[in-house]
């Protein structure tokens, strides 16, 4: 067998997965080409290597749709940003997949939000237009230690706020069968903070009640009712 070289450790992952993990769980594989996706959670996540959303929700195959990008923005629903893949996830996962939870993490130490801050390089200009996503987080401060972990959690609900500015995403949620849950992953401390609303603050995952609730107010029906998504 021909000897690989060693940076060529993908390659040797690929065939690990191929005849270590894929035997495990092959039928599971088959059941989900067979039967369809239907993942209940859409999870949009920054593309920070330190964050794997399956192990921070022990998923299995088939039950994250994921979708991921520099800082865990949503663009506007209006189009201001142009087309981007990630309206075109969220709109696919509400409106064919039927996901009924919608997950924004960000996370401690996010390069995007000190970018937001400190600028990025000349060159990046895709990526200097895609910051100003984050522009309504920041905060009139000197950056420091504080002032970024604010923000990162401050850019979470900025997130949850633009969600609800999609139709699709408004509808469901004021139907009571889409939720919004804002998380802020803390790496060092391996925990993850959920966004509550009625608290109007993050809360640790071992002392919330829980998973998070988007900023969103309630659904009054005709006759007074009120509807909770929460």
């Amino acid at each position: 067998m021909k000897t690989l070289p060693e940076q060529d450790d993908l390659l040797l992952r690929l065939r690990d997965f191929h005849s270590d993990y894929f035997p495990l769980h092959q039928q599971r594989f088959q059941d989900l080409v067979s039967q369809g996706q239907h993942p209940k959670t859409l999870f949009l996540g920054c593309s920070d290597s330190r964050l794997v959303p399956y192990l921070l929700t022990g998923a299995d195959p088939g039950d994250l749709f994921i979708v991921r990008n520099v800082g865990a923005f949503v663009p506007p629903y209006d189009g201001s940003h142009g087309l981007h893949g990630t309206t075109a996830a969220i709109e696919f996962g509400v409106l064919s997949l039927r996901v009924e939870r919608i997950v924004v993490c960000g996370h401690s130490h996010c390069g995007a939000i000190r970018a937001a801050y400190e600028g990025v390089p000349d060159e990046a200009v895709a990526l200097t237009a895609w910051l100003k996503l984050a522009s309504e987080a920041l905060l009139p401060v000197r950056t420091s230690p504080e002032a970024l972990r604010r923000t990162e959690q401050r850019a979470i609900v900025l997130q949850l706020e633009r969600l609800m500015d999609y139709p699709m995403v408004r509808r469901e949620v004021e139907a009571g069968r889409l939720s919004l849950h804002g998380w802020h992953y803390v790496i060092e401390d391996g925990e993850v903070h959920v966004f509550d609303a009625r608290q109007g603050g993050f809360v640790p995952a071992s002392l919330a009640s829980n998973s998070g609730t988007g900023p969103y107010q309630p659904y009054v029906e005709h006759d007074g009712q009120i509807i909770s998504a929460a």
